[in-house]
């Protein structure tokens, strides 16, 4: 264990490894790693690497653990030796067993266990490479390999810690401000606010803890979109509906975002014809559909009724 550092926040408000109070680190997501499970992702938060994989539902054995009317999550947490600087002894520790206890009970209210009884879903969470925070971080990607594996959900679960250093709340813990901190407050939530997971290590005061909470909807918030994000990248659908935000050059993404954005309104679709390719077929299509109006009023129903004439006449 490294030596504690004099301050933890400096004259500029900046942390340690240069983040304000109530930035998360980076995340990257991986999306189906694991040929062989159902689900699984791997996930980089900050120093942490973390491996999950779900399989299931499937029966589960023995007999006397099955649950007539539901599904059984069975989550494990578990720390390779070789993923912190001192050694960690291999198997379950009391400390692996209370966090696989707690995270699973963090997934019950999402997961619609109903439609699966007497059968088993397997998450399995292996921390790489730890950095604080290996609970929420494995968390965060047993719920991405649970959407992976095509389990029926309400919602994403997202986790995230807020600690107390210097006498002040920091969202996300790097591994100084986890080992020296006052406190320690992990929390999962789905994407609605509702709390699935909390613990505290330390104290904090009411008002702190309250501050503490914000604090953590707004870092659950982010993490959520960045999960969100991965899913659409790995099913081929851009989540981003801001025009803003995509490139000029992007003009496919560009119109695809046009044509959500207007059917959201309820207004009529239109495209520039400079961001829409389409193929001969189509272009013939669009030529039926949008016929002048004359003055009889002709439209698309009458052209129907012609067809269906020449039809019968031949």
């Amino acid at each position: 264990m490294s030596d504690k550092p004099d301050k933890f926040i400096d004259d500029d408000g900046l942390r340690l490894d240069g983040r304000r109070f109530d930035e998360i680190r980076p995340m990257k997501i991986e999306i189906g790693v694991l040929s062989r499970a159902d689900g699984s992702c791997y996930l980089e938060w900050g120093k942490n690497k973390i491996l999950a994989a779900v399989y299931g539902p499937r029966t589960l054995h023995p007999r006397r653990k099955q649950i007539p009317d539901a599904a059984l999550i069975r989550y494990r947490y578990n720390m390779a030796s070789f993923s912190v600087e001192e050694r960690v002894r291999p198997g379950p520790s009391r400390r692996s067993v209370e966090i696989s206890k707690v995270s699973a009970e963090a997934f019950e209210p999402v997961v619609l266990t109903k439609y699966y009884p007497n059968t088993v879903i397997d998450v399995f969470t292996e921390v790489l490479q730890a950095d604080a925070g290996t609970r929420t971080a494995a968390i965060n990607a047993a719920s991405i390999a649970l959407a992976d594996a095509g389990i029926p959900m309400q919602g994403l679960v997202s986790a995230c810690a807020v600690g107390k250093v210097d006498g002040k709340l920091v969202l996300d813990l790097n591994k100084e401000e986890d080992n020296f901190g006052d406190a320690d407050l992990p929390v999962a939530m789905t994407q609605d606010g509702e709390v699935t997971l909390l613990q505290m290590d330390g104290n904090l005061t009411p008002d702190e803890l309250k501050e503490s909470l914000e604090m953590l909807k707004k870092g659950c918030t982010e993490i959520f979109e960045i999960q969100k994000k991965a899913l659409y990248t790995k099913f081929g659908k851009d989540p981003v509906l801001d025009v803003d935000d995509i490139d000029d050059e992007d003009d496919e993404g560009l119109a695809q975002i046009q044509v959500e954005l207007d059917d959201s309104e309820g207004e009529d679709v239109e495209l520039d014809e400079d961001y829409l390719d389409v193929d001969e077929e189509l272009e013939e299509a669009v030529e039926v559909i949008e016929v002048e109006e004359d003055p009889d009023k002709k439209g698309i129903s009458n052209l129907s009724d012609e067809k269906e004439d020449d039809s019968d006449e031949q």
